[in-house]
């Protein structure tokens, strides 16, 4: 998804330039284009290199508005994230869960231990990219996040960088919600997925597990760390590797790999209306 041959802002955007870059994106409203002007502009205010526009609308899967092409050869790993994958995002978590809006750096979100999940490691190394901040913005019905990422060694977004966007949150909110205020809606006659795919998270295991051992996992797989997975418990650290190990054992795994590669599994198994461990339809299947 890098951004063919355009030469990166490393500095802010003073007010004028930033009333100027906006502008460019009033005229494409309602447009086609809109979606890949909008990011461009994000990009030019950040600074950022690459750029993908997700539209999470009403309870459904996400939907991929706008990418940057890649040029680089480097391989996507979109249709995981938007399969499933998604569901451990941290930029995700804080919109789609917390009802976070704004502009966060992945630092100021990501849990401690983030950067040794499986899920980091399944889909950051495969990008390039190095630095990541997210825009999340309310639409009449959802929300869209905006990944914005540096993909240059050693490059990250300044506070100054990222201040640009908050200061201009409400136009840049406003530009997306009345681009998106006529957009179709869903028939209620479908199927609900992104609330069942939570759930499919909150039960992971379930059938298996004690309640204790069914937490330390979802903890595991949204990327906490031992001591942090501890600390939100209350318990200690060795307590914490021992409900980890017996969890393991009854899923017949033996490492953080095999647990988020089973979930994915799993979640991908899950039959439509399903509200049951995910785990059973799985085996259900094998």
């Amino acid at each position: 998804m890098a951004h063919p041959q355009v030469e990166s802002r490393t500095h802010s955007p003073g007010l004028a330039e930033v009333v100027n870059i906006l502008a460019q994106v009033i005229p494409v409203l309602h447009k086609a284009e809109f979606p890949q002007v909008f990011t461009q502009a994000l990009m030019d205010l950040t600074g950022a290199e690459d750029g993908t526009l997700l539209w999470f609308k009403s309870d459904r899967l996400p939907q991929v508005a706008y990418n940057v092409p890649r040029t680089d050869g480097a391989e996507s790993t979109l249709d995981a994230y938007l399969q499933g994958a998604f569901l451990l995002d941290p930029f995700y978590r804080a919109a789609g869960i917390d009802g976070l809006r704004g502009i966060f750096a992945l630092k100021d979100l990501a849990p401690e231990g983030f950067r040794d999940s499986e899920y980091f490691s399944t889909w950051y190394p495969l990008t390039g990219f190095n630095d990541e901040c997210g825009v999340l913005l309310s639409l009449p019905d959802g929300f869209l996040h905006c990944a914005l990422t540096t993909m240059t060694a050693d490059r990250h977004f300044s506070f100054e960088q990222l201040q640009v966007i908050s200061d201009a949150f409400a136009a840049i909110e406003a530009l997306a919600q009345s681009h998106w205020a006529n957009a179709p809606q869903f028939s209620h006659q479908q199927a609900p997925i992104r609330q069942q795919l939570n759930g499919a998270l909150a039960t992971f295991g379930s059938s298996l597990l004690t309640r204790r051992e069914r937490e330390v996992i979802e903890y595991v797989l949204l990327g906490n760390s031992t001591r942090r997975i501890a600390e939100k418990l209350g318990v200690s650290a060795e307590t914490i590797k021992l409900h980890r190990k017996h969890a393991y054992s009854k899923l017949d795994i033996s490492s953080q790999g095999e647990l988020f590669h089973l979930f994915m599994d799993c979640i991908l198994s899950i039959p439509q209306n399903y509200n049951e461990d995910p785990l059973i339809a799985y085996q259900q299947r094998q």
